[in-house]
């Protein structure tokens, strides 16, 4: 059997994160209930996210 590993999505651009990519992750500092991924290229520019579950807003 063959199964997809599912790609991590950035939370500003939903992009795809590609293994390689330079990545971060880390829980809502607010909430702590949602794992928050950022690309490369988000980070750069420091496009904003927002935490699906408090609705809290970052750089």
């Amino acid at each position: 059997m063959s199964e997809k590993a599912s790609l991590p999505t950035c939370s500003s651009c939903n992009r795809p994160i590609m293994p390689s990519e330079k990545a971060v992750k880390f829980e809502c500092v607010k909430c702590g209930q949602v794992l928050i991924w950022r690309c490369e290229m988000c980070r750069t520019f420091s496009r904003k996210y927002k935490c699906a579950n408090c609705g809290l807003i970052g750089p």
